[in-house]
């Protein structure tokens, strides 16, 4: 099927053969510049290509180089422009760009998915459910020249993703270039995609009238914690006990939400007592949603919510398994680019990971697979593999494939994967941490004595 040498790949790492064919079919150069073509107002393509920008910042967010100077280095000989032009150009990237990068890679990559597992039971039947929350990227260095006198960290951005967990991709991303800015500032552009039959769920950071009754508006539901200050509603009976589930006790009433022409709708509360109290010290939360009594129960909407987490661990193995925040792009749009980058690694892991569930059953369910082990494995063969490889033989097997023959083609490469190699180690409780004794005239100790006398110790305890 292929030649000797990516045979020999496929066979000792299909995980990462998996991962570039991948990218090269639902990712490839044309896309991306088509994208940008269509996207961009302020720049244009000329000598230095979009996808060849965001080629390096795919080598750095798998990790196979430790930065975007050290993958430009390594490839110095295909480019016609200097460090500076591609620093200058990665700055200038509009928002839109990355964002629609996103769309565009997660709509191809999602077709694939439907093939790989075509059975798969979704959160909420006759709807698509969407998860959103938000990402603060991290301070970078003070390297633009305006911020070296500034001791403060300078925050480049931060951006709002939307996770289906029907697919587990991150099928849209809203970035926002002003660090401080109040994320529920982006819920207008997020109520121009809402579809009918969409589920939303969100903490309650993003409850607010003005998105409830958007969403509302266009025939989709929401399951949205609620927010004490933000709403302005009306309790309409006293609420009803449902019964215990396994975090507390369940309830449920009915609660009229006011939009600011003064129209009201009703919609449910659930509420949650809680046996437990959160980090904060609440005591039970209130859960609202407009979805009918026949969709999902007051048990059906607490058991939705908690999808939430969902997301919260994405984020976690986006930051675990791949470099999305490179300190040193100190710009928002080239710093949103690099986070945009990483989540469309990570869906292509997430492809990985159905091809490799689609195949070996329970002994590899996408939810156990680690996307850290997934992405050192890439890491760890990738250079070396594109050096083996020539680019026209990714194209020639991956590129002009449809999302059901990449799909079977992913399914035969899986085969060669050993899966507990790539299952997720589960730890116990963490032990609480003792406290340490600070000897100001002894700062330093020596490793070696004090396992001397640990040994010495239990001698003598065994002796006694």
């Amino acid at each position: 099927m292929f030649s000797e040498i990516l045979d020999r790949f496929a066979t000792h790492s299909a995980v990462s053969v998996m991962f570039r064919g991948t990218l090269e079919n639902a990712v490839s150069p044309e896309l991306l510049d088509a994208v940008f073509a269509k996207t961009a107002c302020r720049q244009r393509c000329g000598e230095l290509l979009f996808s060849s920008v965001v080629d390096l910042l795919a080598v750095v967010a798998v990790g196979s180089r430790k930065s975007v100077n050290d993958a430009y280095q390594a490839k110095k000989e295909d480019f016609t422009v200097s460090v500076a032009s591609v620093y200058n150009k990665l700055n200038g990237v509009e928002t839109e760009v990355s964002r629609q990068m996103v769309r565009e890679t997660a709509t191809r990559m999602a077709e694939v998915i439907k093939r790989l597992a075509p059975r798969r039971t979704p959160t909420l039947s006759g709807y698509r459910t969407k998860i959103l929350d938000g990402n603060h990227l991290a301070a970078t260095e003070h390297r633009i020249a305006e911020l070296r006198t500034i001791a403060a960290g300078p925050l480049p951005g931060h951006a709002l993703v939307v996770l289906e967990p029907d697919l587990m991709l991150a099928t849209d991303v809203f970035p926002c270039e002003d660090g401080h800015a109040q994320e529920r500032r982006l819920l207008p552009q997020v109520l121009t995609t809402v579809e009918a039959w969409d589920l939303w769920i969100a903490d309650r950071n993003f409850c607010t009238t003005g998105f409830l009754c958007g969403i509302d508006d266009r025939e989709a539901a929401f399951v949205i914690r609620q927010h004490k200050q933000t709403l302005a509603y009306e309790l309409v009976d006293k609420r009803r006990k449902i019964g215990r589930c396994p975090t507390g006790m369940i309830y449920e009433q009915q609660m009229h939400l006011t939009n600011e022409a003064g129209k009201k709708r009703t919609i449910r509360r659930v509420t949650i007592e809680l046996k437990t109290p959160t980090r904060d010290g609440e005591t039970e939360i209130h859960i609202l949603t407009n979805l009918p009594r026949t969709a999902a129960n007051a048990r059906s909407v607490a058991n939705l919510y908690l999808h939430r987490w969902t997301v919260e661990k994405a984020f976690h193995e986006l930051d675990q398994a791949f470099n999305g925040e490179i300190k040193t792009l100190g710009y928002p749009g080239a710093a949103l680019l690099s986070f945009c980058v990483a989540l469309l690694a990570y869906n292509v892991t997430s492809v990985v990971k159905s091809a490799l569930a689609a195949t070996h059953g329970d002994k590899a369910k996408r939810e156990e697979l680690s996307g850290y082990y997934l992405a050192g494995e890439v890491a760890a063969t990738y250079h070396g593999m594109m050096i083996a490889v020539p680019e026209k033989e990714w194209t020639a097997h991956f590129g002009s494939l449809s999302p059901a023959a990449l799909a079977r083609l992913l399914k035969t490469l899986a085969a060669n994967v050993r899966p507990a190699r790539f299952r997720k180690t589960r730890r116990g409780p963490k032990k609480p941490t003792p406290k340490r004794v600070y000897d100001k005239r002894h700062p330093h100790v020596s490793t070696a004595r004090i396992l001397a006398q640990r040994k010495q110790h239990k001698h003598h305890t065994a002796l006694t």
